[in-house]
């Protein structure tokens, strides 16, 4: 029989024992309920029957028995009807014709994998590309050469491709009209509050109104009228220069506190082709990334923009749900060591009966902020209201914020510093559970918390150093997006069940798993299924601090509390973009920087090339049912 151990015996503090009866007592109402809450016959209970696998080091990806995969769209694959990209010359250095291919085909390090419907056997998907790897795109490289920014330049970004089913699988369908790539010189609109702010100005845009590119684009999310909302993140490393040098006090203080400039610029180089890049040169221009970015796949003619009324951080998930009222919420996380968690309650509703009308609905609303108490409860606290061009802050916040209420969405992190958010160990993506009507988000780790002159432990990050990661749900009051209070619990504390370390053990809704669960660190992107399975990507199992085994997809079975493993990566890579086709049939999921930190030649393709190369998988059942039965 498995031993219960309370939450009491795993967190590094105690809890007194009547809130722990509290807590169980109000999850067993919330699970016993959340199986039937908002089901219908398209969300029936899932049984879940693979055989889980376990993480391991293999040089392949594995899945269960009764499944098949194959890899649907790689790095450097045409959109166009042109030649795909030269990889084995792009590794020993590349051409003025590699990079302008690289403008048409398929990016680097795909992340975000969005599925659109077009017809029955049709359909677009959207994929982010995060970063580069400049160290497995090309050989023995040291500081970029000219050529090789730009054409890491181009292989960031966003691609939308035509895909289409053949028999049990799809393909990509070349030459689409549909296909477009967006990357790091692509013109992007700026839009709400911050639009034509000074701080958005630059040389050549002195009307702070456009901007060239979209960076780090992490995960993202769907809006209900079909667009796609794909988030820069890590937006800082792409800068260059001395901030001791600039004479603006604000620009220098918001500079430091998104960590502009990085150390880790020189890796890309692009300061060296272009002046924007360099914040002595240019020190606006790196406040007009860190932004959701909205765009149309099914209009390739409309320009991509930057939506700045969801607040300007690092952004990783913009995951959006309707409220009873029809108001849109968008749930986000900033994805840094004690950063917080937001949410955006728009203003205007939703119109189902016109889909136009719904663009520029993301301009105008509230920007909040998350407390999390330790009684299990929390609050949204609003950060400002934009309605009609007029911002209204929050009366708590600085006078700085006050006389200048656009830095409450240029310098979001300012403002949730001075209201006392709580810090998390790295919000990533967020997701919203159709059956139990809560959202779940991804608290990677925090390998920083509870050290030395570092925020301690509290009851929602409860480890400290957070080596293994956990997944937080939030209930809003009344199962209502929009509610400013909610409860919250810990369904998932990652690690390993045969773990000496008790810090270091996998917990599940209370219970220490028994060793025969897989082990799970670092949770990053979810899916959920029809049935609200929760589908779990990780990244950093290989870290030596953690499993040291491959990345990998793992299922939290809603009904029966079991954690499984469903896919295992390749070596040094990441999972990310966990996606199903709209039948359940076909589930997607990014392999990312395949051979980070290690060796791998994957995908083994046979055609010759040397590099490994980041793409998506598609993985389906033999026997032709919905994946997740």
């Amino acid at each position: 029989m498995r031993k219960l151990e309370y939450f009491g015996d795993i967190f590094l503090y105690a809890l007194n024992r009547r809130d722990l009866l509290k807590f169980a007592a109000a999850s067993i109402v919330l699970y016993s309920c959340g199986a039937t809450d908002g089901a219908t016959e398209e969300t029936r209970p899932s049984t879940l029957t693979y055989n889980t696998l376990y993480p391991n080091t293999e040089d392949r990806i594995m899945i269960p028995e009764g499944y098949d995969h194959s890899v649907l769209i790689k790095w450097g694959d045409p959109l166009d009807n042109g030649p795909a990209l030269d990889w084995n010359r792009v590794y020993g250095a590349p051409t003025e014709e590699d990079i302008e291919r690289q403008k048409h085909c398929f990016g680097y390090n795909c992340d975000y994998v969005g599925f659109f419907k077009l017809d029955q056997d049709r359909a677009l998907l959207v994929v982010n590309h995060e970063y580069t790897n400049p160290e497995l795109m090309f050989s023995n490289f040291n500081t970029p050469t000219e050529n090789q920014s730009r054409l890491m330049l181009y292989a960031h970004g966003v691609s939308v491709v035509e895909i289409k089913r053949s028999g049990e699988k799809w393909v990509y369908v070349k030459g689409s009209a549909y296909n477009r790539r967006i990357t790091g010189e692509t013109v992007c609109y700026i839009s709400g509050p911050a639009a034509g702010h000074r701080l958005m100005k630059t040389s050549y845009d002195p009307t702070g109104t456009f901007v060239k590119g979209t960076l780090n684009n992490c995960a993202a999310g769907k809006t209900p009228w079909g667009t796609v909302l794909t988030c820069e993140e890590n937006f800082h490393s792409y800068f260059a220069g001395n901030r001791d040098q600039l004479t603006d006090d604000l620009v220098k203080n918001i500079h430091q506190r998104y960590g502009v400039p990085s150390s880790f610029s020189a890796i890309y180089g692009f300061h060296n082709i272009d002046n924007r890049f360099n914040i002595n040169q240019e020190p606006n221009e790196a406040f007009r990334f860190g932004w959701v970015v909205e765009i149309d796949p099914y209009d390739p003619s409309r320009p991509p923009v930057k939506r700045t009324a969801l607040g300007r951080f690092k952004h990783e998930a913009a995951t959006t749900v309707v409220a009873p009222d029809g108001r849109v919420v968008v749930y986000m996380g900033d994805d840094e060591r004690f950063e917080y968690v937001y949410k955006f309650v728009t203003k205007g509703k939703y119109n189902p009966n016109n889909r136009e009308a719904n663009f520029g609905l993301l301009d105008e609303g509230t920007l909040y902020v998350a407390r999390f108490k330790d009684n299990f409860t929390g609050e949204w606290v609003p950060i400002a209201t934009v309605e009609g061009g007029r911002i209204t802050p929050n009366p708590n916040l600085p006078q700085v914020f006050k006389n200048d209420p656009v830095l409450c969405f240029i310098n979001t992190r300012g403002a949730a510093d001075a209201l006392g958010a709580t810090k998390m160990d790295r919000p990533e993506d967020f997701e919203w559970n159709p059956v139990t009507k809560s959202v779940f988000v991804a608290l990677t780790y925090n390998e920083r918390r509870g050290a030395s002159g570092q925020p301690s432990t509290d009851r929602a990050n409860p480890r400290g150093p957070n080596y293994m990661g956990h997944i937080v749900e939030i209930i809003e009051e009344g199962r209502n997006p929009t509610a400013e209070r909610f409860t919250w619990t810990i369904p998932l504390l990652c690690g390993d069940p045969n773990s000496t370390d008790t810090n270091k053990k996998l917990v599940i809704y209370g219970q220490t798993a028994t060793s025969n669960v897989p082990a799970i660190s670092a949770p990053d992107n979810f899916a959920f299924d029809k049935a609200g399975n929760l589908w779990i990507a990780t990244d950093g199992n290989p870290s030596r601090d953690r499993l040291q085994k491959n990345d990998g997809v793992y299922t939290l079975n809603m009904q029966t509390k079991e954690l499984k493993m469903f896919l295992s990566g390749v070596p040094g890579c990441e999972i990310c973009g966990p996606e199903f086709s709209d039948d359940y049939k076909t589930f997607f999921c990014a392999i990312q920087h395949p051979g980070e930190g290690a060796q791998t030649k994957w995908p083994y393709l046979g055609d010759g090339v040397v590099v490994p190369r980041p793409s998506v998988v598609q993985v389906w059942r033999k026997d032709g049912k919905e994946v997740y039965l």
